[in-house]
């Protein structure tokens, strides 16, 4: 019993045995064992030739479809240049066009001035014409030697509740010596609270008073402004030449 169990487990053994190293064992590679750093080496050696050969490659085709980097940087220099060039000359343009722009802005200010000038002096020799006129033909009417005339009296608005008032006084005959020396008085119609008001100036005497005398030979052009009440509308205004008290003129204007 003892030696027929021994037996199969021997045949067994032999058999592993022959398996492993007989004909039918398994082949063995046999390879040269190489440090890491050796195989890395060689990777970034491989790698770099890798792109040096792409880069020459790309380089290469460039040239061979007609593009030079050379080529390309000095014409790229170039336009730089011109771009410089181009910025200093607007900078110079707009210099020019400032400068252009405020002398004529210059001009058209002095050009205005002149025209302002040359119409306020327009207006004021037709005045003196018109002044002349009414002198001459006051001088020639019919009429007390001496007495006095208040020719085209005007009102009109200034400004909000205020007024400004022109006219021409003048003594009629032809002697030389002739004067008034007497003092403007206005006597206003007023419209206030539903109710008609009169309003005189000068109110009172003093320095305000003494504002409104008047003194000329001949004739005189006169003009001033005055106010009324707010919330007031004005109706008409009487003007007034007075004499030692006495009213030795009036006209009165509508509005």
């Amino acid at each position: 019993m003892r030696r027929t169990f021994a037996h199969p487990r021997l045949a067994l053994i032999l058999r592993r045995w022959r398996g492993r190293f007989g004909i039918s064992a398994p082949r063995v590679a046999v390879r040269t064992h190489l440090p890491w750093y050796w195989r890395a080496l060689a990777a970034v050696v491989v790698l770099g030739f890798s792109l040096a050969l792409a880069g020459w490659i790309y380089e290469a085709g460039r040239r061979f479809s007609g593009f030079d980097r050379s080529e390309a940087d000095q014409e790229l220099t170039g336009l730089r240049e011109k771009s410089a060039s181009l910025e200093q000359e607007v900078v110079r343009l707009r210099a020019l066009a400032d400068a252009g722009e405020s002398k004529l802005q210059i001009e058209l200010t002095t050009q205005q001035q002149l025209t302002r000038q040359a119409k306020a002096l327009e207006e004021e020799n037709s005045r003196l014409k018109e002044d002349l006129s009414v002198f001459e033909n006051l001088a020639q009417a019919e009429g007390p030697e001496g007495s006095l005339s208040i020719n085209r009296l005007r009102v009109e608005t200034d400004m909000v509740d205020q007024y400004r008032y022109r006219m021409l006084v003048a003594i009629q005959g032809g002697k030389k010596d002739r004067e008034f020396n007497g003092s403007l008085q206005l006597a206003m119609t007023l419209q206030q609270d539903g109710k008609n008001v009169m309003m005189v100036l000068p109110a009172a005497e003093g320095a305000a008073a003494r504002s409104f005398d008047l003194r000329f030979k001949h004739f005189r052009r006169i003009e001033g402004t005055f106010k009324i009440p707010v919330g007031a509308r004005l109706k008409s205004v009487e003007v007034r030449l007075l004499q030692d008290g006495v009213v030795k003129a009036a006209k009165t204007a509508i509005i």
